[in-house]
Formats: structure tokens, C-alpha cells, sequence
């Protein structure tokens, strides 16, 4: 197998090696072993390390599905597989793999070891998710999240003068799980999420306004409350062109996500199918962040430099 470029540390590879060692969950699901691999590997044409066999499928047959003597984390191990050096997209395959239906067809099971997988591999900036369907259950694949917002964006909801944030999660939840699967659900999430927080910190504010009011709208009405103008920044004010300029462009961002979601999302009894594609969500969800992020950080530093009252 073609090797590829190493970001995933050995460190983290270890890791999740160790973790998969010691679970009591067996990383070929309901197949044995050899025949787990050899979705992966052409074990025909690998060297045995028994000098009996000629190959390294009936190698391993013999020893794990006869005996069972290598021990539950060997595969880590073995030269011939060398998982913890060799390229990222051979060792992510090797855990996607183990989530396929076909391994594994016990949607709990799935949920815990991806759960698990990612948290671990968050930190070098990968996460495996559902790239297709087969009967119902996803198919995974695997990509960087670290150039974007991620497939789920942390907007660290619950350090925020929000008395109650829930909302604002179930949007992220609904926007992290359509990402892949349902990009136009994603998108019209993205929408929502923003229309939410505005008014969340308009209600919280006891800023009034028309329940009528969409997004642009609110928006606009958040950023007079909290001075996001382009023409609050002084024109003495270092910078203060490009300040303007990019004060001006939230604006436009939050219009544009508005009608994103009217072009692509789900919300309006469509007659046709929405053309949306993961990409488009993943650009919805990256410049739903950035608004939301600097909304939510000026709200605070409006609060704690005390320009503002904090929710009762």
C-alpha cells in the first residue's frame, strides 16, 4: 500500500493502539482476522512468518483463528503491517475499517469506538466521519480538521453569558452530524444557529424588536447594540480602514449564509433536490463560526468591561 504523509504522532497512534489492546471490543468485529485484513491488505502476496505457509493470510490464520496465540494488539506490532510508522492513510483505514457495517454491525458499538477514536485524534487535527451509506449505516472515511471549523465547532458555549445554551448545542449537533450526510440540513442549521444566538443576546439584553425580523436584520440590530458598526471604530484608531472593512464584511457573511440557506437548505418545501454538497455545508459551518465566535466575544468583553449588563 502506497505510504502518505505522517502528521499522526506515534504518540497518538500508541494511543489509540493501546486503547483498541485493552478494549474487550475485538478490531475485526464479527470476522476473524486474516479476513478482516485482507479488506486492506493483499495478505496472498505478504510474507509468513511461520515457515509452514507460503503467505501471511494462512500465516495468521493459523496462529489467531486456530490458536490465538499472537496476543489481541499484535497487529500493532508486526513489521509487516508497520501501523505505527507508516502513512496516515493506511492507519486511519485500518479504523475506519474497523467501523464499517460489514465488520460491525452494531450501530452502539460504532458510536463508542468513533467517539473514542476521535478524541484522540482531534489533537494531531484528524477525524474520521460519515462519508456514505450502505442499508442505513455509514460508511467512514477520514479527513483534516484542522484547515477548517471541524465537524464540530467549539464555541465554548457553556463559558458565554448565555443562561441557557441548549439551544445553541442542539444547532452545532444538528450542523456536525448533517456535515457529510445531509450538507443542505447543515447549511439551513448554520442559518439558524445565528438567528438564534442574535436573538438570544437581543432577549437577554432587553433589546426589543419586530419577531418579523430575519437574519440580516437581527444582526444588524446586535451590532448597533454591541458597537459592531463599521463606523463605531475611530478613524484615529490604528488600522481602523481595514477594521471598517472587515466590520462591513460580517455583514455581508451573515446575508450570504442567509441566502445559502434559502438556495440550498431544506426549509422552504423544495420541488427539487437540493444540490448542497458536504463542501458547501463545511463553507456555511466556517463562516458561521466567525460571525458567531466574534459575536459572542465582543458580547462578553462588553460585559466584563461593564458597557454592558450581564443576564440577570
Amino acid at each position: 500500500m502506497a505510504t502518505s504523509r505522517i502528521r499522526l504522532s506515534v504518540v497518538t497512534r500508541q494511543k489509540v493502539a493501546d486503547s483498541i489492546a485493552l478494549s474487550a471490543v475485538p478490531w475485526a468485529g464479527r470476522l476473524d482476522e486474516p479476513n478482516f485484513l485482507a479488506r486492506i491488505y493483499d495478505l496472498s502476496r505478504m510474507p509468513s512468518t511461520d515457515s509452514r505457509y507460503s503467505n501471511a493470510f494462512d500465516d495468521i490464520y493459523q496462529h489467531q483463528v486456530r490458536n490465538d496465540d499472537y496476543g489481541r494488539g499484535w497487529i500493532f506490532t508486526d513489521a509487516r503491517f508497520n501501523l505505527l510508522h507508516a502513512g496516515d492513510d493506511e492507519f486511519l483505514k485500518f479504523l475506519a475499517e474497523m467501523l464499517h457495517p460489514i465488520v460491525r454491525p452494531d450501530e452502539a458499538e460504532v458510536a463508542k469506538l468513533l467517539t473514542e477514536f476521535n478524541s484522540m485524534l482531534q489533537v494531531d487535527g484528524f477525524a474520521l466521519y460519515a462519508k456514505d451509506w450502505i442499508s442505513g449505516h455509514a460508511v467512514y472515511g477520514w479527513r483534516r480538521v484542522d484547515a477548517f471549523h471541524g465537524s464540530s465547532p467549539d464555541l465554548r458555549l457553556e463559558e458565554r453569558p448565555l443562561t441557557d445554551p441548549i439551544v445553541l448545542h442542539e444547532h452545532l449537533n444538528r450542523i456536525r452530524n448533517g456535515l457529510a450526510t445531509d450538507p443542505a440540513a447543515s447549511i439551513s442549521s448554520c442559518k439558524s444557529l445565528l438567528e438564534s444566538l442574535f436573538k438570544i443576546v437581543l432577549d437577554q439584553s432587553s433589546v426589543e424588536y419586530p419577531r418579523s425580523d430575519d437574519v440580516p436584520q437581527l444582526y444588524r440590530k446586535v451590532a448597533e447594540h454591541l458597537s459592531l458598526s463599521a463606523e463605531s471604530v475611530p478613524a484615529s484608531a490604528r488600522g481602523s480602514e481595514a477594521s471598517q472593512k472587515m466590520l462591513r464584511t460580517l455583514v455581508t457573511t451573515v446575508g450570504t449564509v442567509a441566502e445559502l440557506r434559502n438556495e440550498l437548505g431544506i426549509d422552504h418545501g423544495r420541488s427539487d433536490r437540493s444540490a448542497a454538497l458536504a463542501r458547501h455545508a463545511r463553507l456555511a459551518l466556517n463562516a458561521t463560526v466567525t460571525v458567531a465566535e466574534f459575536v459572542l466575544d465582543t458580547w462578553q468583553d462588553r460585559i466584563d468591561s461593564g458597557r454592558l449588563e450581564g443576564p440577570a
